[in-house]
């Protein structure tokens, strides 16, 4: 059963083939598996071989191509009717001889959207260079255009049931991060820790369980902590080491990312203290200046201002949208919260505000995942923002 009402799904359409028609394509093929769950409801893990939600302009409902063993899932996980449930044989999977995309430019052909506008996401994560090769040699009379993220700016202002997958999300995120607080010490396995980060992200709270997060725990030590996007060992932590928590929840694929810092110890270096203070406050700062009608560039420029006081910089984004996604990133590659992005702030649109400050030899993170409302903004987490200290 879909997740959604059928009028909501209607709704995204909707607006899709608005923008479908802005951008002149008439059939989109959509590839990314948070596009294909948004538009139809599909939700499995099965987007290691090519398949495809495809919208056309003059069709009500998309069309979900995909293995034919899932088909089934398709009509458990989505609103579609049968007849737009589409399964390839299962001989056209990793074969040498023919590709899946051989097979939706057939079923394009037998629709006669083979001379149409056709619109790809060119940079979506699961839709290869082959793929495209295999639809241009089958459909030489269409006009191929890049309908890269045009679902995804569809996706940026979430609805309200939407918010409240997200808000459950958080939830589960404070019980993450203090999962992660409590198992860590000197003498334990990092490997331990984040085994007990995965029981407590997959069982939730009592009221709603978890779903998997599209990124896993990053949880890197001691000097490692000046690099982002490290993950865990199998060695013990130590006294006098730091730690950097990057975890999140998920909620019917719906994230809540959260980061914290602690150190392993009663007396963390000054330079350390100095730092986890300054950022902080510069996430506090830019949290309380949000409001909508705001650019993205505004809200960083608040943070930016604030660090430059202390003499820090930071060169990288501190922010992006964020909320539906799949394996291997949670963000929707929309707008982001840098110098340049003045995507104009609307409530609804959620993101993830990450205060990363990685120096030579250690780092401090702390970051909120946030909805944008009438007024200001909402943390979809309540933890407190500090350097925890394990004693």
């Amino acid at each position: 059963m879909a997740l959604f009402q059928t009028e909501e799904y209607l709704e995204r359409i909707r607006k899709t083939k608005s923008r479908m028609t802005d951008a002149g394509i008439d059939v989109l093929i959509v590839c990314d598996p948070a596009n294909m769950n948004y538009l139809t409801g599909y939700d499995g893990w099965s987007f290691y071989v090519p398949q495809a939600a495809v919208v056309s302009l003059d069709e009500e409902q998309p069309f979900w191509i995909g293995r034919g063993m899932d088909a089934n899932g398709a009509r458990h996980t989505t609103f579609l009717s049968g007849d737009n449930i589409i399964g390839y044989p299962d001989d056209y999977v990793q074969s040498t001889v023919k590709h899946p995309m051989n097979f939706v430019a057939g079923e394009i052909k037998h629709r006669g959207w083979h001379k149409k506008s056709i619109g790809l996401e060119m940079d979506a994560y699961y839709f290869s260079a082959r793929g495209f090769v295999e639809l241009q040699k089958d459909l030489p009379e269409a006009n191929f255009k890049d309908g890269n993220l045009l679902v995804s700016w569809v996706r940026v202002i979430k609805s309200g049931r939407e918010i409240e997958y997200m808000k459950q999300a958080g939830k589960i995120s404070e019980k993450v991060m203090q999962t992660a607080l409590d198992k860590l010490s000197p003498g334990v396995r990092e490997c331990d820790v984040v085994a007990a980060v995965y029981q407590t992200q997959m069982s939730g709270t009592s009221e709603f369980g978890g779903d998997y997060p599209a990124i896993v725990p990053m949880m890197p030590t001691g000097e490692k902590t000046s690099a982002p996007h490290l993950t865990w060992t199998d060695e013990p932590y130590k006294s006098e080491q730091m730690v950097n928590l990057e975890l999140a929840a998920c909620r019917h694929r719906y994230h809540a990312p959260l980061a914290r810092t602690a150190y392993l110890g009663k007396n963390p270096p000054q330079k350390l203290s100095r730092l986890a203070d300054h950022t902080v406050e510069g996430l506090n700062l830019a949290l309380e200046a949000i409001k909508p009608g705001m650019r993205c560039e505004d809200v960083e420029r608040v943070w930016r201002k604030h660090i430059a006081k202390a003499g820090l910089e930071k060169e990288s984004r501190i922010g992006y949208s964020m909320g539906l996604n799949y394996p291997p990133d949670w963000g929707e590659h929309t707008a982001s919260l840098r110098p340049g992005d003045k995507t104009v702030l609307a409530p609804n649109m959620t993101f993830h505000m990450i205060l990363g400050m990685w120096m030579d030899n250690y780092g401090f993170e702390c970051s909120e995942s946030f909805r944008v409302t009438e007024g200001g903004c909402e943390t979809f987490a309540d933890f407190p923002r500090k350097l925890f200290q394990i004693t």
